[in-house]
């Protein structure tokens, strides 16, 4: 019995179908890039509450974050309790008086937000004070 070798053919790379391929991954990578939404500097876990309304001001609310272990953020800078009395006094006279929320976590002590609210009406923060919650 004779066996007959095939001549071997050299293998060939489709580049056509390789550049459809690598557009394809190319869009999709600057779909996905352009849409990632920035991540919080403060990561924190808010209660929940039933009766929360959302805000119909157009405004948008400078922002104080306290943390789980008590560091507080006041529009993304960290300020410690001594200081933030200071710092809203500053703010207040830049802005005027300007819409205040509060972004705390479920986990901090109540007597470490009792500290804060003081320091923010020492601060003279008069009125509502809108807080962030989480829907339930």
């Amino acid at each position: 019995m004779k066996f007959y070798a095939r001549p071997r053919r050299t293998p060939q790379v489709i580049i056509v179908s390789l550049i459809d391929i690598f557009a394809i991954l190319l869009i999709f990578v600057i779909v996905t890039t352009t849409f990632k939404k920035m991540q919080p500097e403060v990561t924190i876990k808010l209660p929940e509450s039933k009766s929360a309304v959302s805000a119909d001001s157009s405004e948008e609310p400078v922002v104080l974050s306290v943390t789980d272990d008590e560091e507080i953020f006041l529009d993304a800078k960290k300020v410690s309790l001594d200081e933030l009395t200071a710092a809203v006094q500053k703010l207040i006279a830049e802005k005027g008086r300007p819409n205040l929320a509060m972004k705390a976590d479920k986990k901090v002590s109540y007597g470490f937000l009792i500290q804060v609210l003081d320091a923010l009406k020492e601060a003279g923060v008069k009125g509502n004070l809108s807080a962030f919650t989480e829907r339930k």
